[in-house]
């Protein structure tokens, strides 16, 4: 992703996919970690997008799992779309 200029649109998007990403439990995710799919979606400003979600092992398998949510304008664009994060830390 470049630091240079993240969409606004793009950005807004990727922050709400992840907020419900977070939503799924730590027991549920170990179950299907790592994972990941794309789908097509439409922006806030109304902009035909692709987002990515994965759910990757923070550091080590059985831990914490990092959730990246990528929303950008297609393949080619990729690189120009925005990237959010957040790790589900390890349930009881």
């Amino acid at each position: 992703m470049s630091d240079a200029f993240i969409d606004p649109d793009f950005l807004a998007m990727a922050e709400d996919e992840l907020k419900r990403a977070i939503t799924i439990r730590w027991r549920e995710l170990v179950k299907v970690t790592p994972w990941g799919d794309t789908f097509e979606g439409i922006s806030p400003a109304g902009r035909n997008v692709e987002v990515e979600r994965n759910y990757l092992w923070a550091s080590e398998p059985g831990g914490d799992i990092l959730v990246e949510i990528t929303v950008f304008g297609g393949p080619s664009r990729y690189d120009a779309g925005a990237k959010v994060s957040r790790v589900i830390q390890k349930g009881p």
